[in-house]
């Protein structure tokens, strides 16, 4: 890496099975870094196929003091929530969700692409809440891929999936100042990123970029200095997640599926998971995702 060039960190995401041989990379939170504006956890699944008669099963689980963000490369998930939320989601769409002071969900393969098998590919982040914000009222919203602003020319397209950028807003509502945007450039196209947020990274998907005289390859995390101006270069068609935002107002803990300013709350949702107190997700409340022992 050039000294004083515009990347500060290169992560490289480790793989995580998440259970019958559906892997995940999981770029945060890192050593290098924890998070990226509020960003403080990003895995991508896929791609992958499942087979006949198989899918996704991420059985009900709870969530405290974030909001959890599903973007779709390919394929559907159905998801379900404590508040009688029940939306599928395909390539393009968001399913946004504030967890707040609580929620569970789970998220599935439906019945009818289960029987034939079906491709499954995408990002799935969560976005740390501001402590003014933690305890709010958890909600759910579907936003379809035709609600999202899209910037297309020379040879690039941003869709912004959410805050604001490229003088483009998303309808997405958000309880930070955030940048989260899905980009594809051909082969020779560049892509400016300017200063407007303190915290800013990229996730290649696909493709070869050049930033600041180095290449990166595909499933890297880039984190850059702020203040840099900056500009993407593909030397490949490409295709990369721009993400983040103004730094967090303080430290984060996380401990499974709970963030949270306060440890003292973190101990709070172990002890309400177990107790029953999140309540049960209508058409999914057969079956639950136990309290980890560790």
């Amino acid at each position: 890496m050039p000294e004083g060039g515009p990347v500060s960190a290169v992560i490289t995401p480790h793989s995580k099975d998440l259970g019958g041989g559906f892997h995940v990379k999981r770029a945060l939170p890192a050593i290098e870094k924890r998070m990226i504006g509020p960003f403080i956890f990003w895995d991508e699944f896929g791609p992958a196929r499942f087979e006949a008669g198989k899918g996704l099963d991420v059985r009900p689980h709870p969530h405290i003091n974030l909001a959890t963000v599903t973007y779709l490369f390919e394929g559907e998930i159905f998801h379900r929530d404590t508040l009688g939320s029940a939306q599928a989601i395909k390539p393009g769409d968001v399913n946004w969700m504030n967890a707040g002071r609580g929620i569970a969900h789970s998220e599935r393969t439906a019945p009818e692409l289960r029987a034939t098998g079906s491709p499954i590919g995408g990002i799935q982040s969560w976005v740390a809440l501001p402590e003014k914000h933690e305890e709010s009222a958890p909600f759910f919203k579907h936003h379809a891929e035709s609600e999202l602003p899209l910037i297309a020319e020379g040879g690039k397209a941003v869709r912004v999936i959410a805050g604001k950028l490229y003088g483009k807003a998303s309808p997405v509502e958000t309880y930070s100042r955030i940048f989260y945007a899905d980009a594809r450039l051909d082969a020779g196209a560049s892509l400016p990123l300017d200063t407007e947020y303190e915290e800013r990274g990229l996730y290649l998907v696909s493709g070869v970029i050049e930033v600041g005289g180095e290449a990166h390859e595909a499933g890297r995390l880039l984190y850059f200095h702020p203040g840099q101006a900056i500009t993407i270069n593909a030397r490949t068609p490409a295709r990369f997640m721009l993400l983040g935002g103004d730094a967090m107002d303080g430290p984060r803990h996380i401990w499974w599926n709970f963030v949270s300013s306060r440890k003292e709350r973190i101990e709070q949702a172990k002890e309400d998971w177990k107790a029953g107190k999140f309540g049960t997700v209508p058409g999914d409340d057969k079956e639950f995702i136990p309290l980890p022992e560790h």
